[in-house]
């Protein structure tokens, strides 16, 4: 039986202190069109610029994790996708105006309640879940980390935590069903150790921590002179070590909430690959730096997995005839270069182009060695993307798109008379004030020919 995606019924903020700036931060969390996933938008810089919760835009992980973007950041950004991923929350928009975001009780609880209130609604789209065929490991012998992924029906989590320290000790925490986490795992708020916290607050680093955002294990003796600093810099009548080893700022909610934590962490930063999988994943000693390691690989796998050319038969009906792309788009021959589109949804589409020898360009183009040129396939993959464009307007005759920008075009093979081109076009970003931002590749066969991001902008035509 399938799954639908799931968003939010109703817009809903939550605000507080960023950990490490100790500026105040609003979260506007929003519904979101199926497919979108959980996407960032800083509405305080200029164009409101926005991005994919994506590894691949990780640029620190050294004091959470930070996502970059053509200049626009957001940081500390783990407990609120752990909150989006332990409720089952498939689309998000989550508008921030700073780029931290605020640490609360130092847990995901506040988030989930947050999200709570604002309710659930169910989409028209299916859920797609990526199935593992393999286990997939990886390990970091400076950290003494190893982080493996199993197949499994259900999505699984165990984790277990070894500092060497006698305070803490060995722990072990385990999510063997995602509804568990509100319960389980959400209020379970992250920890330092005294000597790290001694070292952020002389480094000047935690601008927003005040003692109620973090369990402090005590793993040295320390003079009542220290304490009494450290109830002075945090603004409390007094500090003291409670018997368990933790300042009494806090009473632990389970025997192994640093553990729990931690399960949080990993959820929230394998968020950042992207998909939907379905395994058991069992991390010894995790933290940012080796998750977010982990969920590369886990993405550069379901990419490699993913990413053959779409289907073509040739017998079956195009959705689109050239007579119905001449409805959508002004080009005309010879400069249409789209024959068909074989397939489309709100956020991709699938075209192709016949390359013959009797195409115009061939004549002054290398005709004792015709290759199609590189600009040409760019031009067929953009007019793809404006199909796709049009395709959702109601007066598309009234309506042209122009390019603004071209990036990361990569030329992989050659394209001769007598190939067929399959392109594949997929929005990275929401529509919005008219800009479409495309991600492209082209196929002849199952080979790759051909990639690039697009930007293109929808006018109405004077």
């Amino acid at each position: 039986m399938s799954e639908k995606q799931v968003t939010l019924k109703k817009e809903i903020s939550i605000s507080g202190i960023g950990l490490h700036t100790g500026v105040n931060v609003t979260l506007n969390f929003k519904p979101a069109k199926p497919n979108t996933g959980f996407m960032f938008r800083r509405i305080d810089l200029e164009g409101q610029p926005e991005f994919p919760a994506l590894v691949d835009y990780v640029v620190d992980t050294s004091r959470g994790t930070t996502l970059e973007y053509k200049g626009a950041r957001v940081t500390t950004i783990e407990h609120v996708l752990a909150a989006l991923v332990g409720l089952d929350i498939d689309n998000v928009i989550i508008e921030m105006d700073h780029d931290e975001a605020p640490i609360l009780d130092g847990s995901s609880i506040q988030y989930v309640n947050a999200l709570r209130e604002a309710g659930f609604e169910e989409q028209d789209e299916d859920r797609v879940y990526f199935d593992l065929d393999e286990v997939i490991s990886f390990t970091d012998d400076e950290r003494s980390t190893e982080m493996t992924i199993i197949p499994d029906e259900k999505r699984r989590y165990s984790v277990m935590i070894d500092y060497n320290t006698d305070v803490l000790g060995t722990q072990n925490a385990e999510l063997n069903c995602i509804h568990d986490f509100e319960k389980e795992i959400a209020p379970c708020r992250t920890f330092v150790f005294l000597h790290e916290l001694e070292f952020l607050l002389d480094n000047n680093l935690i601008k927003g921590g005040d003692l109620s955002n973090a369990i402090v294990f005590v793993n040295k003796k320390v003079s009542d002179k220290e304490l009494e600093r450290l109830a002075t810099l945090f603004n409390k009548p007094s500090v003291k070590v409670a018997q368990r080893g933790i300042l009494n700022n806090l009473e632990l909610s389970y025997d192994n909430e640093a553990a729990r934590h931690k399960l949080l962490d990993v959820i929230g930063d394998l968020a950042l690959i992207g998909h939907r999988v379905r395994g058991r994943i069992i991390a010894v000693r995790p933290g940012h730096p080796t998750n977010v390691a982990f969920a590369k690989k886990i993405r550069a796998y379901i990419k490699k997995k993913t990413s053959g050319a779409p289907k073509y038969d040739p017998n079956k009906k195009p959705l689109y005839d050239i007579s119905d792309i001449k409805k959508l788009l002004p080009h005309r021959p010879p400069f249409l270069l789209v024959d068909k589109v074989l397939d489309m949804s709100e956020t991709r589409v699938v075209g192709l182009k016949s390359v013959t020898m009797n195409e115009p360009f061939f004549v002054g183009h290398f005709p004792d060695e015709p290759v199609m040129p590189a600009v040409l396939q760019i031009e067929a993959m953009a007019q793809c993307g404006g199909i796709l464009i049009m395709s959702g307007l109601k007066d598309p005759e009234n309506y042209v798109t122009y390019f603004l920008k071209i990036d990361n075009v990569r030329l992989r093979q050659k394209v001769v008379p007598g190939d067929t081109i399959i392109f594949q076009l997929d929005l990275l970003s929401p529509i919005r004030r008219g800009l479409c931002h495309m991600g492209g590749r082209a196929w002849v066969g199952d080979k790759l020919v051909m990639e690039a991001d697009m930007l293109a902008q929808i006018v109405k035509k004077k």
